[in-house]
């Protein structure tokens, strides 16, 4: 019944996104995009758990005014994310380590103003199991940086093929201070479906970081990554950290055993530079917290967004 719910809900909030008039549509252009890559070799140095990520976004809206519209369904973003998680020893996993998996990650979410929230509302829909062949490409990874790939037992236990809906809504509120340009944003964050949990957390932003532009959260890390620029140069910090209540998880089925732990904590801290030519680097450091009881320790994942303009 809730991923039935979930579904429902994900598909109706894409559609409402999606029924636009026609003077918004013909007002509306493309605005910006960004990524970002984590992986835990760029982290801990280890192959284990949330392994590996990548995460896209597209926006299209009308003319960018340095804030969100304040309408809901006028600036829309185009989302995805590619990721593997597995147990700790791809080859021969512990007994009651997580399962492998592999989950293909699409969704259509609306940026809107809602009075000083900024808030994002939207719906996924995740592909997930050996259908994808994610195991392939990191097989690939492995003989060319070294690493042990799973074995067919590991890829024989793996979540299995399946699709899955989400709706998911963040609402957060920046507040600036005129000191070094500092914010603060603290938000809230609800998700009903893949993993149905609740969050709540703050990021803080140095050096005047993501004034005048949009800066989006990376769903492993909540790492904060550019989509549409803001006006800064040179090196640029931000802190952050949320914890989360998980009621469900299809990575972490209950049915086969799995019991979530209390509560899922993150601490992360990133770098942003941007060069004088439009040139960006980012690298960003998390700690995340175990999902599991089960979950021998805790890691440490890196991200990283590099983009090049000569």
């Amino acid at each position: 019944m809730m991923r039935l719910f979930a579904a429902a809900l994900a598909f109706g909030l894409s559609l409402s996104a999606l029924q636009v008039t026609p003077a918004q549509a013909e007002d509306r252009g493309y605005l910006g995009h960004g990524r970002l890559i984590t992986n835990d070799v760029l982290g801990d140095g280890y192959d284990r758990w949330r392994t590996g990520s990548v995460a896209l976004s597209y926006l299209w809206g009308p003319d960018w005014q340095g804030q969100r519209p304040d309408a809901f369904g006028q600036m829309l973003e185009l989302r995805f994310n590619a990721e593997i998680l597995g147990p700790e020893n791809l080859f021969t996993p512990a007994a009651g380590d997580r399962p492998y998996a592999q989950a293909f990650t699409m969704g259509l979410h609306s940026h809107f103003m809602a009075g000083e929230a900024e808030v994002a509302l939207g719906g996924d829909v995740t592909v997930t199991g050996p259908q994808l062949g994610f195991d392939d490409v990191q097989e690939v990874f492995h003989d060319a940086l070294g690493g042990r790939d799973p074995s067919p037992a590991t890829k024989a236990a793996q979540i299995s093929n399946d699709v899955h809906a989400t709706a998911v809504m963040e609402m957060g509120r920046t507040y600036r201070f005129r000191a070094g340009g500092t914010a603060l944003r603290p938000f809230v964050e609800a998700r009903v479906g893949v993993e149905t949990m609740v969050r709540a957390g703050a990021d803080v932003m140095f050096g005047g970081l993501g004034q005048g532009g949009l800066m989006l959260r990376e769903p492993v890390t909540g790492q904060l990554y550019k989509a549409i620029d803001d006006d800064t140069k040179g090196l640029k910090f931000v802190l952050g950290g949320d914890v989360a209540y998980v009621a469900d998880s299809i990575f972490l089925p209950s049915s086969r055993g799995y019991r979530l732990t209390d509560t899922r904590n993150r601490l992360r801290a990133g770098v942003h530079w941007e060069g004088a030519k439009g040139s960006k680097l980012f690298y960003g450091v998390t700690w995340l917290d175990k999902e599991f009881k089960a979950q021998r320790e805790t890691q440490v994942v890196g991200s990283v967004r590099l983009d090049l303009k000569f």
